[in-house]
């Protein structure tokens, strides 16, 4: 099966999330692309999608929203999963488990949402993003845990295999 996997990020670490996943599903046997939310104009041809974001002051990044508002109808057609990348430290706060998530999941029939907590490089942030961080006392460093991303994506696969899902 064709599948998309495209992943917002502000400075990588969430992009590398979403590469993790589309490795896991390739390894599966599935043909994968890997896109910005931005340069994805149809979802034609894929029969699954994984959406992701990096989650800034409790919302996902304005690109993965736009899609979603985009390519709405699209998504409704096939199976999406939605994942989730935030404050390095709190993968199950509330700061990690953006506003529109709940909606998105409904509006799109996403099958799931997945959170993973991140990496925090101070030096890459604007000053209000370091403003907010300091009030989330968050600790930098990278924290992903890239074997539950690559085991999720394996979930993921598996899931697929048992779905008569149509190309589109």
């Amino acid at each position: 099966m064709k599948i998309l996997v495209t992943a917002a990020s502000r400075h990588g670490a969430t992009q590398e999330i979403g590469a993790v996943v589309a490795r896991a599903l390739a390894e599966a046997g599935h043909e994968v692309d890997e896109r910005s939310p931005s340069e994805v104009l149809s979802l034609e041809g894929y029969g699954a999608v994984v959406l992701g974001s990096a989650v800034y002051t409790a919302h996902w990044i304005p690109e993965a929203r736009d899609l979603t508002v985009r390519l709405g109808d699209e998504l409704r057609e096939r199976p999406v999963w939605l994942f989730s990348s935030g404050l390095a430290t709190q993968p199950a706060a509330s700061a990690n488990s953006p506003h529109e998530v709940a909606r998105l999941r409904e509006e799109i029939g996403a099958v799931a949402h997945r959170s993973f907590a991140g990496r925090l490089d101070r030096s890459v942030l604007s000053f209000t993003e370091r403003t907010i961080i300091a009030g989330a006392r968050a600790r930098e460093g990278d924290h992903r845990d890239l074997g539950a991303v690559r085991r999720w994506g394996q979930q993921i696969a598996a899931e697929l295999a048992t779905r008569a899902v149509p190309v589109a």
